[in-house]
């Protein structure tokens, strides 16, 4: 691998045409932001049971020169309930091979989106490329038509109930047929196309006041929760990053009210005082801290950290909306030294479009995880909460984009690949790659390929434990993207199809 200084950059994400427009972008003088507002279009594009630019997400940005920002435009509630007997608002069962999970969805189950006011926010502060160049990848892919990954098949047969509930949905993702498409078909989408088309020339105002508005008010009058005010009052939230020590290194993550990047600073807190006199038992901390992190986001305790953090966690997420599926992530660095870290989510969609767009409208308000007591109970006006923890880790050696998709194994995938960076040394392909654990509850999920000296003690630890054999996407899809040694790096998780390029 050649030297940084003779590369443009680095992406890694869950989808090689998501990073091939992120590599060409680098390619034509962008920066990384150029590139991961790009491959955040495509994605939309590619990925579309995760990303929709009728969704949210993050981005940490971490500048070459002036301090870090995290952007958040994720989903946020309306700004006012409406009676739950006049909702568009039903559950499917959705088979997980075995394991079934209810879903809601319908019109009533859309938050307000924030994808497009942060994508072109991002775009205003941090890109020099035009917006149409940035978006012309996506509307090539939407128009063309791409073909579907083993990955993207499995997703779009699993949620079948979801991306096949109405007409406008089964003409997308089903060919107007019955069944979804399968790995080898090209999934086009014309109407997309031409929506992001639309954006380039009105922006942003197109959607949130604009001809797209209007067609996602007059959708939500089926049944739906979303006004031309909620629309109109959406603003992306620059935030300062959450920032800690991990045993030397430097890691920067979401901050309050996301949940995501709190429990990963809690855990790696957990985790600094802890020896590791084997691997085994390196790996037994692992499961221990996750087990205790659980417990912390329930009781105010101590920590290795601040010991107030934990009781500001407490009193910032008290009757706040959580959102944990359905999500994917970007990272991207460059040879100026700027970082990326985008974490994206529709959660798995309502089951419908914003009519004659091809947009696909999220489901954040019918998940269980955010209305423990009982759907419909949220505060309105209000952005939701999210377990999507979009990260940075730099050392003397490396400085690395990491984020993960994988709903609640989000924390505990980044947790685990930043012990195995900066405690064992991993490389950050053998961090990716390496097999995971996930602990929820009393609970302990484990992949194979663990040594057994491992399994047994880790089967000690735990009287309920699922042994999964090999790798598997419940485990999250860590990409990571950066430097190390002098060199770029880019990992994409195969656990979620993930595609790496250094270009």
């Amino acid at each position: 691998m050649k030297h940084a200084a003779d590369r443009f950059g680095a992406v890694a994400c869950g989808h090689p045409v998501t990073a091939a427009a992120a590599a060409e972008i680098l390619q034509d003088g962008g920066n990384a932001f150029d590139a991961v507002v790009a491959a955040q279009c495509v994605a939309c594009v590619c990925e579309p049971i995760l990303a929709s630019l009728a969704g949210g997400g993050f981005l940490l940005a971490h500048r070459a020169q002036g301090d870090p920002v995290l952007y958040d435009f994720f989903v946020q509630t309306p700004l006012a309930n409406q009676a739950p007997d006049d909702l568009d608002f039903y559950d499917v069962e959705v088979d997980f091979g075995g394991v079934t999970q209810e879903f809601h969805i319908g019109v009533g189950a859309a938050a307000t989106p924030g994808y497009v006011r942060g994508m072109f926010d991002i775009h205003a502060d941090l890109c020099r490329l035009p917006m149409a160049r940035l978006m012309q990848p996506a509307v090539d892919a939407a128009r063309k038509g791409v073909r579907v990954t083993p990955l993207q098949a499995y997703m779009m047969d699993t949620v079948a109930p979801i991306c096949c509930a109405n007409d406008d949905v089964r003409e997308a993702y089903a060919g107007g047929g019955v069944d979804p498409l399968i790995e080898g078909d090209i999934l086009c989408q014309p109407a997309l196309a031409d929506s992001i088309e639309a954006l380039c020339d009105e922006g942003a105002k197109l959607f949130y006041q604009g001809e797209i508005a209007a067609r996602l008010v007059e959708l939500c009058r089926e049944g739906g929760q979303i006004q031309a005010d909620d629309l109109a009052s959406y603003r992306t939230i620059r935030r300062k990053p959450l920032a800690l020590r991990y045993r030397g290194a430097g890691v920067e993550t979401n901050p309050l009210p996301s949940a995501g990047g709190v429990l990963v600073a809690l855990a790696l807190g957990l985790l600094e005082g802890t020896e590791s006199e084997d691997e085994s038992r390196r790996i037994a901390n692992l499961a221990d801290a996750m087990r205790l992190t659980n417990q912390a986001r329930l009781e105010s305790g101590t920590s290795p950290l601040d010991p107030g953090l934990v009781d500001r966690y407490r009193r910032a997420m008290r009757g706040r909306a959580q959102a944990r599926r359905g999500t994917t992530h970007i990272s991207v660095a460059d040879a100026e030294g700027n970082l990326a870290a985008m974490t994206i989510s529709n959660g798995e969609g309502c089951g419908r479009m914003i009519p004659g767009t091809g947009i696909s409208l999220n489901n954040m308000l019918g998940e269980d995880d955010i209305n423990p007591d009982g759907f419909h109970a949220w505060a309105p006006g209000t952005r939701l909460a999210s377990m999507m923890a979009p990260t940075f880790v730099e050392t003397s050696s490396q400085r690395l984009a990491v984020g993960s998709g994988g709903s609640k194994r989000i924390r505990s995938a980044i947790i685990q690949v930043i012990d195995h960076l900066v405690r064992a040394g991993f490389t950050p392909e053998a961090a990716v790659t390496a097999p995971r654990l996930h602990v929820e509850g009393e609970h302990l999920s484990l992949e194979g390929g663990f040594a057994p000296e491992t399994v047994s003690m880790l089967e000690d630890a735990f009287d309920d434990v699922e042994h999964w054999g090999r790798a598997n996407l419940f485990f999250g899809g860590v990409h990571v993207a950066g430097q190390r040694d002098g060199q770029f790096i880019a990992v994409g998780d195969p656990r979620r199809g993930g595609s790496g390029l250094v270009v």
